[in-house]
């Protein structure tokens, strides 16, 4: 079965924008302070549903963004240039679609070039989009490698993330200090083990760097 084009989803999303009022956002987090036992009215908790609801419009602000406008302006001028491009440790925060706790990591996006390349801020705007949604790190890896090989159109493309989740380490079965490690590999990055390996040697020499 053919994956959906990454145009074809976020055109799908544009269009069932159902997002609730700002208001009734508001009220969802009283509701929240409510059923955990406080009152939201009381003078420590008076602002929290407006800090909460203005901190949701930065933790997911990568609704609002589209990776194929991010990825599209490329450039051909590169004298011939035909070698790996690696940006190592992008560090994001993201949460959990199951429980919406945090997933704090890096993480490392290399393409083979086909003819055009990418400012290297986009690679880190790629990841920052999808990192600020309801996540899990499989689909997330898959986003960014996906969406980079549709809009770039290059050789290939490798896509590795190295994320702690909250959601094990303070909940469920707490265990601190595990990481999960996923990737992506599309194009000549899959086919051939020699670029594969040496996309991995080059986080090899500090690509893993995670606090």
């Amino acid at each position: 079965m053919q994956s959906p084009k990454v145009s074809d989803i976020h055109a799908v999303e544009r269009q069932a924008d159902d997002r609730p009022s700002r208001d009734e956002a508001l009220k969802a987090v009283e509701t929240l302070i409510r059923w955990a036992g406080d009152d939201p009215a009381r003078e420590g908790l008076a602002g929290t549903p407006d800090r909460v609801v203005r901190s949701y419009d930065e933790f997911f602000a990568g609704y609002r963004d589209d990776p194929v406008t991010i990825l599209e302006r490329t450039f051909e001028e590169v004298e011939g240039y035909d070698e790996m491009v690696v940006l190592r440790n992008i560090r994001f925060e993201s949460h959990c679609e199951h429980h919406m706790a945090p997933i704090i990591g890096v993480a490392h996006v290399g393409y083979l070039p086909n003819k055009r390349v990418v400012g290297i801020s986009k690679l880190a705007r790629i990841v920052e989009t999808y990192a600020k949604r309801l996540q899990i790190q499989e689909k997330m890896t898959a986003q960014i490698a996906n969406a980079i090989d549709e809009v770039l159109r290059p050789q290939g493309v490798g896509v590795v993330i190295k994320a702690a989740h909250q959601c094990m380490t303070t909940r469920g079965v707490h265990k601190p200090g595990v990481d999960m490690v996923t990737s992506r590999m599309l194009g000549s990055f899959r086919k051939d083990a020699s670029t594969r390996r040496e996309f991995m040697s080059i986080l090899g020499e500090g690509g893993y760097h995670h606090e």
